[in-house]
């Protein structure tokens, strides 16, 4: 018998950009004109059905009269769309139009879009470069930044996925305008959260500028962009692969994925979080981490940001609780939960351990008073 080492050190740079900005597709051309992506000349842009129309035709034409080659793969608007089939959709279209490793794609959308292409880009002909174009405040708060690409299945959320960081992500903040309020109302909730979980300033400064967030004030949206990608950049440059501090990302959606799956979805990402922050903030103050006032802040912020504070009627509570158990901090079969301490902290349970195990019983009391 023998052995050969194989040895595979690297050192790898994935720092990126972030540009936050209005109407930012002009300027997304002339970067790629200026060696973005060195010299490729074949774009796959990747949307949805609703952004098409409103984004991506405009990127899609711009580059082919900058002399690009360009298609658009396009796939129904929605978190029903997150699953491998669409990818495999994704891939065999462009496959079917001769992409191979010598192009980029450029994923225009929410964070269904930017998390699917993301996933299809780090694994297409073994990995292309991609850009996230954000056109959605839940994007730009949390799924365009930090690397984390996925699909959903039925029996869990974002488990099927991988790290892959974009070669540059613009956040285009005119988009916001194009939103229904119904998803201006669901992009708040992972602000709200980066607030609870790091940044009582935030928090502070959405308490008392929520009107002009929801009418899209300029500077207002400004600064929540900038705060969002600062506090996310800060986890994550900490931990890039999740194994500890990086799961204080996760506040709300133990309960807030769980909700989203079992109402199949005709809650939003944003509304769900928003009840798993509620059911999440009332057991920090049941294990005594957070004041009563402190408990009713968030939960007061959250409704004046329009979002949803309780579970709907028609989710079924058992199912819910069953449902815990498909989150990815679940280890050895025992619910975690990632816990805020006070407004703009959380709790480190040990040195680097920023989630703990909770039985399933005070999960299901929490659970049943919403």
């Amino acid at each position: 018998m023998s052995t050969f080492q194989v040895e595979l050190k690297r050192v790898v740079d994935d720092s990126y950009t972030i540009e936050i900005g209005y109407r930012l597709e002009e300027k997304l051309v002339e970067d790629i004109r200026r060696g973005l992506v060195g010299g490729i000349k074949k774009f796959a842009v990747v949307t949805d059905t609703t952004v098409k129309p409103l984004y991506a035709d405009k990127i899609h034409e711009l580059l082919l009269q900058a002399g690009y080659q360009a298609d658009l793969f396009v796939f129904e608007a929605g978190e029903k769309s997150k699953t491998r089939k669409t990818k495999e959709e994704v891939e065999d279209a462009m496959l079917a139009k001769s992409y191979r490793r010598d192009c980029c794609i450029i994923a225009v959308g929410g964070g269904v879009v930017t998390d699917l292409a993301g996933f299809v880009a780090g694994t297409y002909g073994r990995g292309v470069p991609f850009i996230n174009y954000a056109t959605t405040l839940l994007a730009a708060a949390d799924a365009s930044v930090g690397g984390k690409t996925a699909v959903d299945t039925p029996l869990a959320t974002n488990l099927i996925g991988i790290f892959n960081q974009p070669e540059k992500v613009y956040i285009d903040i005119a988009a916001w305008k194009t939103l229904p309020e119904r998803q201006i109302y669901s992009g708040l909730a992972e602000t709200i959260k980066h607030a609870c979980i790091a940044s009582r300033e935030l928090f502070s400064f959405l308490d008392s500028n929520m009107n002009g967030i929801l009418e899209g004030q300029q500077a207002a949206c400004e600064y929540i962009a900038k705060q969002n990608c600062r506090i996310k950049y800060e986890v994550v440059m900490k931990d890039e692969r999740e194994s500890g501090l990086r799961e204080i990302l996760n506040l709300g959606h133990t309960v807030g994925r769980a909700i989203e799956t079992v109402s199949d979805y005709r809650l939003l990402h944003g509304e769900a979080v928003s009840i798993g922050l509620v059911a999440e903030v009332k057991l920090a103050h049941k294990l005594g981490y957070v004041t009563d006032f402190e408990r009713d802040a968030v939960i007061a912020l959250l409704r004046k940001a329009q979002l949803p504070v309780e579970i709907p009627e028609y989710i079924d509570r058992e199912a819910l609780v069953k449902k815990l158990y498909t989150d990815k901090k679940v280890r050895d079969g025992k619910l975690r939960f990632v816990l805020q301490k006070g407004i703009g902290n959380v709790v480190e349970f040990e040195p680097g351990v920023f989630a703990t195990p909770i039985a399933e019983e005070v999960a299901r009391e929490i659970i049943m008073e919403l």
